[in-house]
């Protein structure tokens, strides 16, 4: 008898290939949704720009989530014991309570500071 296991990964490698700039740039996006979305007097385009910021906000989600779960190791979480707590709030500030329950386009500019912070600390352990 023959058994499949379902598994769920980055990349089928797994490729090793990581960079927060993946969630930087769906962030970026989010915003700029969110900008163009208080520029708009047409219902319409307010309703797909809401769509585009909630899917975008999850993609940045999915690259945190990545980077939180797969790159960073043990040895990571100890030298830089506040990147727990970062990850969690970004990853919150892309969520619900932030950027895809919202159109406050501080919400954004918390969400772009905290991968700032998480990306200071990634580069930081690929120079160790």
């Amino acid at each position: 008898m023959i058994r499949f296991t379902t598994v769920s990964a980055h990349c089928d490698l797994p490729c090793g290939v990581y960079d927060p700039a993946q969630a930087r740039i769906e962030a970026q996006s989010v915003k700029a949704t969110i900008e163009k979305y208080h520029a708009s007097s047409d219902p319409d385009f307010k309703a797909r720009a809401v769509a585009i910021k909630e899917e975008r906000s999850n993609m940045v989600k999915e690259h945190l989530w990545v980077l939180w779960t797969d790159y960073f190791k043990p040895a990571h979480f100890e030298a830089y014991p506040q990147l727990h707590q970062l990850f969690n709030d970004a990853t919150k500030l892309a969520g619900a309570g932030g950027t895809k329950g919202s159109v406050d386009v501080a919400k954004a500019d918390e969400l772009l500071a905290k991968i700032d912070e998480i990306a200071e600390i990634f580069w930081a352990t690929k120079k160790a």
